[in-house]
């Protein structure tokens, strides 16, 4: 009788187990309520902080910029310390706000698994990470800038901008082609815009009853005439080789180039002051003649004829 009475006590029945969970949901709910209300303050004001770390990394940047503007560092310098900068100061206020939220011990887990997974992602990234580096290094260096020509692997264009992953060029019918980081810094380039001054060259040729001596002379007294060396520049003019119809010449000199459109413009202005000042002197650039002379290479014709037999 007794045991019966025991069982009975201990027994519990499906109504009173749905109150005690109700009850037990109620009071966790209960204790985020408090919680949350407690935290309010920490909230609000964790909310605040990271807002005044955004501003102020806009504000930060904006100086940073203007500091290395005055130092005479490139576009490219200022435009990736400018982006480091503000990235830096919204991460510390991302972490002030953690730490304000009494959030220390996820910020540490938050730590340690980005550890673990920048590693990852570093091993399976390599070649974006090889032009993110690479991209920094060409924003340091000189040899490179925003606005400079440059040609490299049969492609060239105006530089526009140089990001953490790639330069983006414009090139001269107006499309933007994308080279990444790491293709420059491993591969030579061509950069017109490192000095004021280029040098042009100009083929051409004259005709063999020509007097070579005075066709140098006329040609250098041209382009003197027309593009004014300076010092320590000078033109030169080289005799390169006998061709089909003509006695070919080469005649370099300096000029003001900064692009290659310079380099068109100074060869097409070169070729029409040497063509005026060649007929002004009766002096022929001829064109290719292929002479058939059948005078002496006679053609025999046979005639071959075919008797039918009965």
């Amino acid at each position: 009788m007794l045991g019966i009475i025991y069982q009975s006590e201990i027994s519990t029945s499906p109504l009173d187990r749905a109150d005690e969970v109700r009850t037990e949901l109620i009071d966790k709910v209960s204790g985020w309520v408090d919680t949350a209300i407690l935290n309010l303050p920490n909230f609000i004001l964790a909310i605040l902080v990271f807002i005044l770390f955004i501003f102020s990394a806009k504000y930060i940047g904006n100086l940073v910029g203007k500091i290395v503007e005055k130092g005479k560092a490139s576009k490219s310098v200022q435009l990736i310390m400018i982006k480091v900068t503000k990235v830096t100061i919204i991460m510390v206020g991302f972490f002030v706000a953690l730490g304000i939220l009494n959030l220390n011990t996820i910020l540490t887990s938050v730590l340690g698994a980005a550890g673990v997974v920048g590693l990852a992602v570093g091993l399976a990234l390599q070649g974006t990470l090889n032009n993110t580096f690479s991209g920094v290094a060409l924003s340091f260096q000189p040899r490179i800038q925003i606005g400079d020509w440059i040609e490299t692997d049969n492609h060239a264009g105006r530089v526009i901008d140089i990001n953490l992953r790639n330069v983006v060029l414009q090139t001269p019918d107006q499309n933007m082609l994308i080279i990444p980081n790491a293709n420059l810094v491993n591969q030579s380039f061509k950069n017109y815009s490192n000095t004021n001054r280029g040098r042009i060259i100009v083929d051409c040729g004259v005709g063999y009853e020509s007097d070579l001596d005075r066709v140098q002379k006329i040609t250098e007294d041209t382009i003197k005439k027309h593009f004014k060396q300076k010092k320590g520049e000078g033109i030169e003019f080289y005799y390169v080789g006998f061709g089909d119809s003509s006695i070919d010449f080469k005649v370099r000199f300096w000029a003001n180039v900064r692009d290659n459109k310079d380099v068109l413009a100074g060869q097409h202005k070169a070729i029409l002051e040497i063509k005026r000042a060649f007929n002004e002197n009766d002096i022929n650039i001829p064109f290719p003649i292929r002479t058939l002379d059948f005078g002496k290479n006679k053609f025999r014709s046979e005639t071959i004829s075919i008797k039918q037999e009965s």
